[in-house]
């Protein structure tokens, strides 16, 4: 069983389906000890195969259109922030608290992009708020040079703050939230009651291209990368995206852009706005959260709750940790999720601790979600019920490091990991993130496009989900955060 086969197994789809994927391998993107470039595009080929299942169901008599998977397409994607320019600008990227720190018995990485985050850092270890960034770095280190990780990753928990202490591999399948995670499948997938079958309107192709979720509104209530490239894709493929957010508490301006295409956004306060939420949820066909476990539940977001007021609702989920063990309810990303699962020490030296080549745990667990919610709505068109999907960093984390196999080995006999030693990178956290065509500069790529937005000129990273007669570029550029009103089209 190779990396998509098993994906396509997990999600619940037809073996016999994979033969309609093909892959163009190429070895020198995404490089790493582990097998980051084989998980990617994994990712992504399910996501297509999924697409490609639903237009076939809904618009395509000749059968599933064949599926190509682009390892230079599916690089680029991957860092797509890194390609990123608004109008001839390059993107901010972490901010200067969001970093590795040594501590008096390892390492800590804290993430302080957010300026809540950021205050809620500085106030669990008893400095100002308004402390400027430069003298805010140095007062850190010095703090944290002092002090045990474990205990600095719990003191600014316990604050509302980010902060993970680094673990081996062994250390974090020996922890109980490690074992929590170990023990679920790469995606949880269910049906929450008997609604009638989903019936689908008839979809001919728009402007050339096939849209198999057209005429299908998804509420999008994520955030950060993984939830917003999950609902980015639904929009590629035709949805009627609308991202909420609360009014006080915007997105990074250059995530936004990157994450955006093919959405609207808008604002919506839960706690005094119920009615307008009500609204957009009775017209609904899939909720996509990615706030931390339980956060939600308050305002009646849980999954059976909005299948018991809207029946034939998915409802796809999205957390770091996973929703269960200790650390459910505990604040994630990406960054933290590799530090923690120890795939920071195995992509590091034994004097530093490293990273993946690109936010791989983000991307690659937000087209793992995208695919779950288009096989649920092709599972709804066949046996209806109001279906659910979740996905998790710490999961993926676990898949990519359960027994990483040199790419384009055998995968037999390792059902939750990408394979055996990985002969794929150099080690020490090697960031060569090169997509196919950019001998020639960034812009010479052929998997970069660059077009007109109402927040200037835009470079940015062409979708690597493709199958035939399908769309290529969203029909929408990112426009600003909140400016559209909370209703559908």
């Amino acid at each position: 069983m190779d990396e998509i086969e098993y994906v396509w197994s997990v999600l619940g789809g037809d073996a016999a389906l994979t033969t309609r994927v093909a892959r163009a391998a190429r070895p020198e993107v995404l490089e790493a000890r582990l097998p980051v470039r084989a998980l990617a595009s994994a990712c992504v080929g399910a996501c297509a195969l999924a697409a490609a299942e639903l237009a076939a169901r809904r618009a395509a008599p000749g059968g599933v259109p064949a599926v190509r998977v682009d390892d230079g397409a599916v690089a680029a994607a991957f860092t797509s922030e890194r390609h990123l320019r608004i109008g001839g600008r390059e993107p901010v990227s972490f901010a200067p608290l969001s970093r590795l720190w040594r501590t008096a018995d390892g390492w800590v990485r804290t993430h302080a992009n957010y300026p809540h985050h950021r205050a809620r850092l500085l106030a669990a270890l008893g400095l100002a708020r308004d402390t400027e960034d430069a003298r805010a770095v140095d007062a850190v280190g010095s703090l944290l040079a002092g002090l045990p990780a474990r205990s600095v990753e719990e003191t600014v928990y316990a604050a509302g703050g980010a902060a993970v202490a680094l673990r081996t591999p062994e250390e974090w399948a020996a922890s109980e939230q490690g074992r929590a995670v170990a023990g679920r499948p790469l995606v949880e997938r269910g049906v929450l009651d008997a609604s009638p079958a989903r019936t689908f309107a008839p979809v001919p192709p728009s402007a050339g291209a096939l849209l198999p979720a057209a005429g299908l509104r998804v509420l999008d209530l994520t955030r950060v990368i993984a939830g917003p490239v999950a609902t980015r894709t639904l929009a590629l493929l035709g949805a009627d995206v609308l991202r909420v957010d609360p009014p006080g508490l915007p997105e990074l301006p250059d995530q936004h852009v990157d994450t955006g295409f093919g959405k609207r956004s808008a604002t919506l306060d839960l706690t005094s706005d119920q009615a307008a939420f009500e609204e957009l949820l009775g017209a609904a066909d899939v909720v996509v959260t990615g706030y931390r476990p339980g956060s939600l539940d308050r305002f009646g977001l849980s999954p059976r709750a909005l299948a018991a007021r809207r029946p034939g609702l998915v409802v796809a989920r999205l957390s770091a940790w996973g929703a269960y063990g200790p650390w459910a309810g505990r604040r994630g990303f990406d960054s933290l999720v590799q530090v923690g699962t120890g795939i920071a020490a195995l992509e590091g030296t034994v004097d530093r601790p490293g990273a993946l080549p690109a936010q791989a745990l983000d991307h690659g667990t937000g087209y793992l979600l995208a695919a779950g919610v288009l096989r649920a709505l092709t599972e709804q068109s066949r046996h209806g019920g109001s279906r659910y999907v979740e996905v998790a960093l710490a999961r993926t984390a676990a898949w990519l490091s359960a027994g990483p196999a040199p790419d384009g080995a055998s995968g037999a006999g390792r059902p939750h990991g990408v394979g055996g030693p990985s002969t794929m990178g150099t080690g020490s956290g090697a960031r060569r993130v090169r997509a196919a065509g950019d001998a020639g500069g960034p812009g010479a790529s052929p998997w970069l496009r660059e077009r007109e937005s109402p927040l200037g000129r835009l470079r940015y990273a062409l979708p690597p989900v493709r199958f035939e007669g399908g769309p290529t570029d969203w029909e929408r550029a990112p426009g600003p955060w909140g400016a559209d009103a909370a209703r559908w089209v």
